[in-house]
């Protein structure tokens, strides 16, 4: 298996005493702590470690090496988290021989120990979601719990590492994974490719990143132990663009593994409600009537407490024999917070639906002679001669939806479809409008019943037609 190689990070103490004499180089510790935080939406992680360093007084160099690794040179930040203890980076450099290491000279006004920062974004590292759902017999309610899977492939090994999870989206010039290949350090004379631009990039991200309130969310948001007396909450921060998950304690994220953990589990007794509803949108869902189970991300529902990453979802539902079939394998998109999980079911062969065309007709005619702007209507006591052109006139489609419903209760099915051009859509359902061109009604069907929702649709062509816009008429 290929080998890696890690973050090598060693330090040279020139003695200012004796001028020229070099001090024996010494390899530093492991890592004190190593924090990951996971930028989802652009194959980003924020990486900061810290490490105890000796340094004597007068010059230090640290050496930093990201060899077969995907880190991003141009945001890599040395930093000393003690600042009145006398320590500042000079400078950084690239040797021309060694596209992969870096540099700093750093000044210490003492000898002894002292805590090192460093920072830097990698590619490679990568999480996601999945959500598992047991709907109860009555498919009157679930136990819902999600998990996320953390997959590292940076390069890199990163033992008893803080994780955090960020759900959001930022607006990057450039992956991250481009300017690992590059291999370069902004503002270096001799390495094109990278600019100062990039470090302001960076250092834009990193402040980012790293603003924001920190909010605590107790209840029902489930830990990663499967015993209760060990489960550990994970903490969420909202921010004010995109949410952070924080795994508690520390993981080891090893590179070329996945590591699955729990992201909430349902709390014990009670189930999460949801409603069913079938709905007619062929924008989304085609030409079909779809099964639909909603569930509201709220406190009412259980959960609420964060918005949920999109993810794959497996329903299963408990049969009366103590046993579990399959309702369906699907992908959930990002909900936030008061928003409805939508699982899409497919088609229900105990519900059926036929759109129907009763009548077609025509009327409002208007013509035009030759190239005459004026318009002539029968309607309106014009004589009208045969070579005269049709200029405008009114088309009628009296249609019906007929549902039929063979299942033991009653259901709700919800209609919105587009419609083209200018439009009168006439009927006693009480619709609304989704959008400028759609229009959207709900109704409820009882068990065994057959009906009929009917409507008229009249669309105004030629010079009749005014603007693309629904006008809703009820009667």
């Amino acid at each position: 298996m290929k080998r890696f190689a890690p973050i090598l990070l060693v330090l040279w103490a020139l003695a200012r005493a004796a001028v020229g004499q070099n001090i024996d180089m010494s390899t530093l510790p492991e890592r004190d702590s190593v924090q990951l935080t996971i930028y989802n939406a652009e194959d980003l992680t924020l990486v900061r470690e810290t490490r105890h360093i000796t340094v004597r007084k007068g010059e230090n160099q640290l050496q930093f090496s990201w060899a077969n690794t995907l880190i991003d040179p141009s945001s890599v930040l040395l930093r000393f988290p003690d600042r009145d203890r006398g320590l500042e980076v000079i400078d950084t450099r690239l040797p021309f021989d060694r596209p992969q290491v870096l540099y700093w000279t750093v000044q210490a006004s003492f000898d002894g120990q002292a805590i090192a920062e460093i920072s830097y974004f990698t590619s490679g590292i990568s999480w996601a979601a999945d959500y598992v759902g047991m709907v109860h017999v009555d498919e009157k309610g679930m136990a819902l719990e999600g998990f996320v899977t953390i997959t590292n492939g940076s390069g890199e090994d990163y033992e008893n590492a803080s994780v955090r999870m960020v759900v959001g989206t930022i607006n990057l010039v450039e992956r991250i994974a481009e300017l690992a290949r590059r291999g370069t350090v902004p503002g270096d004379p001799g390495h094109a490719g990278a600019t100062h631009e990039d470090l302001s990039r960076t250092q834009a991200l990193r402040s980012e990143l790293e603003a924001g309130s920190k909010y605590r969310f107790g209840g029902g948001s489930g830990g990663l132990a499967e015993d209760k007396a060990d489960r550990k909450e994970i903490v969420k921060e909202g921010l004010s663009e995109y949410f952070i998950f924080t795994v508690p304690g520390e993981e080891t994220v090893r590179n070329g593994w996945s590591k699955r953990m729990r992201l909430f589990a349902p709390d014990e007794g009670k189930k999460v409600p949801f409603r069913i509803e079938y709905r007619y949108r062929p924008q989304e869902y085609g030409e079909e009537l779809v099964r639909m189970f909603l569930v509201r991300n709220d406190t009412a529902s259980t959960l609420g407490t964060s918005p949920l990453p999109d993810g794959a979802v497996r329903l299963f539902r408990r049969t009366s024999d103590d046993g579990l079939s399959v309702l369906a394998f699907l992908q959930t998109k990002y909900v936030p917070i008061g928003q409805e999980f939508e699982f899409n079911l497919g088609r229900d062969p105990q519900v059926i639906l036929e759109r129907l065309v009763m009548e077609r007709s025509r009327d409002e005619f208007w013509f035009r002679r030759g190239n005459d702007e004026k318009l002539l209507s029968p309607t309106k006591g014009d004589r009208i001669d045969p070579s005269y052109a049709m200029a405008g006139w009114d088309d009628h489609a009296k249609r019906v939806e007929r549902v039929r419903n063979y299942r033991g209760e009653a259901i709700t099915v919800a209609w919105r479809f587009g419609l083209d051009g200018d439009v009168r859509f006439v009927s006693a359902l009480s619709p609304t409008l989704f959008d400028y061109r759609t229009p959207e009604f709900t109704t409820s069907v009882a068990a065994g019943e057959t009906k009929d929702l009917g409507y008229e649709v009249i669309a105004r062509q030629g010079t009749n037609a005014k603007q693309s816009h629904v006008e809703l008429v009820n009667r």
